[in-house]
């Protein structure tokens, strides 16, 4: 029971959970999907869970164990997409967050549910919470989520997450290329740059949009 759309995880989820209902007359529990999926963990069936009922294959009862229905059809889908949050970055001085090697496999600490139309064409983004005030002059404060797209290119003055090698820290700044080495420059008057070798420097990402927390 491929859905469009679905990714392979949550499509061999739909086809377990239907083979194990008709099979046994009952839903499977989620450390059932867990087990037999291949799954490193409930917390992981439990975000793709959420995002199958979003897209309105599934519908679950929290309060019912085993509560899970599968909706003929599917695709009740509303103009929103989830966008996972993978934890926090610095708008400071750097601090340890994620390697490299962890970003396309860590467990999302939230989802937000936004509208389509507030990302447009960038559909493949990820979130993160900001920590610290030295873009706060680029509308970017403490406490606010940045939408970050996955780039393998970047231009001056992008706003980017960047990842530097041997402090094996990430910082939010803006980004320019001056000779062999690198500006991170932040936008906050009374904080000064940081300079790094342009080999230390592995940018994740840029920033395509800032949600602002209200304070």
């Amino acid at each position: 029971m491929a859905g469009k759309g679905l990714n392979p995880k949550q499509t061999r989820m739909m086809e377990f959970i239907r083979e194990f209902d008709e099979e046994r007359g009952y839903k499977p529990s989620i450390r059932d999907i867990q087990q037999s999926c291949g799954i490193s963990s409930t917390s992981v069936v439990d975000y793709n869970l959420r995002i199958l009922e979003r897209e309105g294959y599934i519908r679950r009862d929290r309060e019912v164990a085993r509560g899970i229905e599968l909706l003929e059809g599917g695709r009740r889908r509303r103009a929103s997409t989830g966008v996972p949050v993978l934890g926090y970055i610095a708008a400071g001085e750097p601090i340890p967050v994620l390697t490299q090697e962890s970003w396309g496999s860590i467990e999302p600490v939230d989802v937000l549910d936004l509208p389509r139309e507030f990302l447009g064409k960038e559909r493949e983004v990820y979130a993160l919470r900001v920590k610290g005030t030295s873009m706060i002059d680029a509308l970017v404060d403490d406490g606010d989520v940045v939408i970050v797209q996955p780039v393998t290119s970047i231009q001056d003055g992008d706003m980017v997450v960047a990842w530097l090698k041997v402090e094996k820290e990430v910082t939010l700044k803006r980004i320019y290329r001056e000779g062999n080495r690198i500006r991170l420059q932040p936008a906050n008057a009374s904080m000064q740059p940081i300079y790094v070798d342009s080999e230390n420097i592995d940018v994740q990402g840029k920033v395509v949009a800032v949600l602002r927390s209200i304070k």
